[in-house]
């Protein structure tokens, strides 16, 4: 990894890279989703052989609930206790963030009150390129359950044991053998074969995440989830368990971004060393490799005001503190999650400490948190007024529609009056 000085041009150059957009991308996933609308299943399956290598059917598309069965009989008794234990976590955690129903009498004959409703269907984005991340299942159908989502239909390039079994453990029957942008595009508007949902959730490539931020306009989306990032903060500290993080950030994939931010020189040559020798012992095709070198930096911050200020600035998905110094955190105003002390290992939130791993990147983490039951959940409001109500409102009602000019609004007081 490279040290370098911490400096506003260094900054700016470093902000500036995640906010460009990728107008390349962004075409093809329009393309592949311009088709997808226009030919169906057709489309979805062309797609499929061309970019994932599958000759898919229809009859082919979704996993039978044998293959399912199947499944949970081959993978080991350790790794259903982990999912077990994994949804447990998940789902406490889930149940806290559930917005509740409520209602307040804001004033004699007025009241509002607030009703908590599920999303009908919701569509579970899985990524199944080198490794089927199995723990997104659990992070995505958790929440939607407890937030008592009816449909949730789950799409993955390459289901493997691991996941379907997963999908059995959460009682999960719709699995769909479909990914990248075509999977977003036939999620988003429906085929004869995938239907239609409300919401779409989950991490993803490239093109899935530019495809998902196109089909916004016609479905929701949970959040701009692209490649990883991971930051630590420390002026001291276990170097060989700080490089460790690093490392496992960016093993995601070739763009994820792994930065240690400290004031320390010493712990900046320590923690470069143990990169290097622990890249040493993952295998050569590890992504690891390429994102060290392209996105992988130690940054050396003149003062501790600086360092936080860039992270703040940078609002990383992954943010590490292992000193656990509270009046440091306190001052952290944007980040998707943070680890605190030395034993806050970030694969503990990747896979089971309850948290969500579904978070924002890219800088998006400045305006929302990560993934939780809210989003899968509406509120709405709900409005009793009595007559003495009415009359308590009328006449300012009728003065601030006049001032707006909506002659309408103020008939429709006048005629009750």
């Amino acid at each position: 990894m490279r040290i370098l000085k911490l400096t506003g041009p260094l900054e700016k150059r470093l902000l500036a890279t995640r906010g460009r957009r990728d107008v390349q991308t962004e075409s093809v996933a329009g393309r592949i989703i311009a088709d997808v609308r226009r030919r169906g299943d057709a489309a979805l399956l062309s797609w499929t052989k061309k970019l994932d290598g599958m000759n898919l059917t229809r009859q082919r598309i979704w996993v039978s609930q044998r293959e399912i069965e199947d499944a949970q009989k081959r993978v080991s008794a350790d790794f259903l206790r982990a999912v077990k234990h994994a949804r447990a976590n998940v789902r406490k955690v889930a149940e806290k963030q559930l917005p509740r129903n409520w209602s307040v009498e804001v004033e004699p004959g007025v009241s509002i009150a607030q009703r908590v409703r599920p999303i009908e269907t919701v569509g579970c984005y899985i990524p199944g390129g080198k490794s089927t991340l199995v723990s997104t299942l659990v992070m995505a159908a958790v929440p939607a359950q407890v937030a008592g989502v009816k449909r949730i239909v789950v799409v993955c390039a390459r289901p493997n044991d691991e996941l379907l079994a997963v999908a059995g453990v959460l009682g999960l029957s719709e699995v769909a053998r479909i990914g990248g942008a075509q999977a977003i595009a036939a999620l988003a508007y429906g085929t004869k074969s995938i239907p239609r949902v409300d919401k779409i959730f989950g991490p993803g490539n490239r093109f899935v995440t530019a495809a998902k931020q196109l089909a916004s306009r016609d479905c929701a989306i949970d959040l701009p989830a692209g490649p990883t990032e991971a930051i630590v903060l420390a002026s001291r500290g276990n170097a060989r368990w700080i490089a460790a993080d690093l490392l496992a950030q960016a093993e995601h994939a070739p763009d994820a971004a792994s930065i240690l931010v400290t004031t320390s020189e010493r712990l900046a040559q320590e923690v470069r060393c143990e990169v290097a020798e622990q890249l040493k012992k993952l295998p050569e095709a590890n992504s690891a490799n390429v994102s060290l070198k392209t996105a992988g930096v130690i940054l050396l911050a003149a003062s501790d005001h600086q360092a936080l200020d860039f992270v703040n600035r940078f609002a990383p998905e992954h943010l590490s503190v292992p000193q656990s110094e509270a009046v440091a955190v306190e001052r952290f105003c944007a980040a998707g999650t943070v680890f605190i002390g030395p034993w806050a290992a970030q694969p503990l939130g990747d896979y089971a400490s309850g948290s969500n791993h579904v978070l924002p990147t890219g800088g998006w983490a400045r305006s929302r948190g990560g993934l939780s039951a809210a989003d899968f959940v509406k509120c709405i409001s709900v409005q009793t007024i009595s007559r003495e109500g009415f009359q308590r409102l009328a006449t300012d009602v009728r003065t601030l529609a006049r001032a707006e000019n909506l002659i309408a609004h103020e008939n429709a007081i006048a005629v009750r009056e």
